[in-house]
């Protein structure tokens, strides 16, 4: 049995979470409306209408939450701050009473001895930038760069530990290429705009908290997946291939001054050749602290000549009749600590840090506790995988379980629950699910 003593005394233990899931006050306090809020009030677009108005209501209930993450045992604390929240038209007008709130949660934090961890983008662009065209226009980048500024010299006295974006692949492609979430837009070339703005800010970011941060450690974090071809076939495996430059090579090599990806593919080659001048790839580049992994699920890839311009369809792992969590993601440790391992091969990387991994459940609350077993086992299984990993030497400081609390987790609404924590969504009451005291115990023994 794995002990979290296992890691070494400096390993940081953490949990993750963000503002548009979590804090509620959506339209209050100064707040202008990002996204989030405007897309989920379009009809279709969140399982059963769910809106994140309200959400858990950590905007009032952070001091209790707080207390929750160190009840639990965690050291670290992981949360952004809501650009709309601190500029409401993303520009401009500063919301004061949004600035203070910050102030609040991370000296609440420092209070309880809890490292805060703060992400600049985790998702919630201010509604008033979309309406200029978000993360395809241009001018995205000025309204991105005077965002981290302020948050940079505002908490930076505070706030040693950055992480400037959260799952870039993420939220361009599902929100700009497939439209299933914010801001709903759809096709390529909305696609590769945003990506391409988006890597600018990336590095745009790093480098203002480099300037304006004494003793910073500055991070971005990316969503990744092993991509497996679902049989030897050279279609097959080309098409794994197409796969993984998307998901986990498209904003991680500009970043190391690699520049895009090609990947044989001649859609990548294009999009690589027209950014590929020196003057693109240096703004691209950032020697990062660190890089935060974000691993939920390996692809199994199949080549599919129907499917416009990827040529590639998934192997669900139902099908497959691979064990699989509530949102019908493969639990596989061996695939996420080979992830890890492909990451920790790009020698511009200096150290990886865990900082989202988790799994949903159907979970019951019944007698006022919630048994959630198939967590656990979860958690046992991909931490020993990352034991593994760490003790062949790969330089990883820490891991983040995803997440605190169960929230509105984007399209799913509140559907999907991920926390160590119950949320009653009517009542805001908190419940720690065994998990959350099975982390407990495995914390103590530090």
């Amino acid at each position: 049995m794995i002990k979290a003593s296992d890691f070494g005394a400096d390993f940081l233990w953490g949990v993750a979470a963000a503002a548009a899931q979590i804090e509620g006050a959506a339209d209050g306090y100064g707040k202008g409306p990002s996204i989030w809020d405007t897309f989920s009030k379009r009809s279709g677009k969140i399982k059963r209408g769910h809106q994140p108005t309200q959400a858990c209501d950590f905007y009032h209930k952070y001091k209790e939450d707080i207390a929750l993450v160190k009840t639990l045992g965690f050291s670290v604390f992981r949360f952004s701050i809501s650009w709309p929240r601190i500029l409401p038209y993303g520009k401009g007008v500063i919301n004061k009473e949004g600035i203070l709130f910050y102030h609040n949660v991370i000296d609440e934090c420092l209070a309880n001895g809890i490292i805060p961890y703060v992400t600049l983008y985790h998702w919630d662009l201010p509604d008033a930038l979309e309406e200029e065209g978000g993360w395809t226009a241009y001018s995205v980048n000025d309204s991105f760069n005077n965002f981290v500024s302020i948050c940079a010299k505002e908490y930076g006295d505070k706030v040693k530990n950055w992480i400037v974006l959260n799952e870039p692949f993420g939220f361009t492609s599902l929100g700009y290429m497939l439209g299933i979430h914010a801001p709903g837009k759809t096709g390529l070339t909305n696609f590769f705009s945003a990506v391409h703005h988006t890597a600018i800010a990336q590095a745009d970011g790093g480098r203002i908290l480099r300037a304006e941060v004494q003793n910073a450690n500055i991070g971005t974090s990316f969503s990744c997946s092993e991509v497996m071809p679902y049989t030897q076939s050279d279609a097959d495996i080309t098409a794994a291939k197409r796969i993984d430059c998307l998901m986990n090579r498209l904003f991680i090599e500009p970043t190391l001054g690699m520049g895009y990806p090609g990947a044989d593919w001649d859609l990548m080659e294009k999009f690589s050749i027209q950014h590929s001048t020196w003057r693109h790839t240096e703004r691209l580049t950032f020697d990062f602290d660190f890089i935060g992994l974000q691993n939920y699920f390996p692809l199994t890839i199949k080549y599919n000549a129907f499917i416009p311009v990827l040529q590639a369809w998934e192997v669900k792992a139902k099908s497959r009749k691979k064990p699989h969590t509530a949102m019908g993601w493969e639990i596989n440790a061996d695939s996420f600590y080979n992830i890890i391992k492909q990451f920790a091969s790009y020698p511009g990387i200096k150290k990886l840090m865990i900082t989202e991994n988790g799994a949903a459940y159907h979970d019951k609350l019944s007698g006022g506790h919630i048994h959630d077993p198939e967590r656990i086992a979860y958690f046992e299984l991909y931490l020993a995988a990352l034991l593994k990993a760490k003790n062949e030497g790969l330089n990883i400081s820490g891991y983040m379980a995803w997440t605190l609390m169960d929230n509105f987790e984007w399209a799913e609404g509140f559907n999907a629950r991920f926390g160590l924590v119950h949320t009653d969504f009517k009542t805001q009451h908190r419940t720690i699910k065994d998990s959350g005291y099975w982390f407990q115990q495995f914390l103590k023994a530090i």
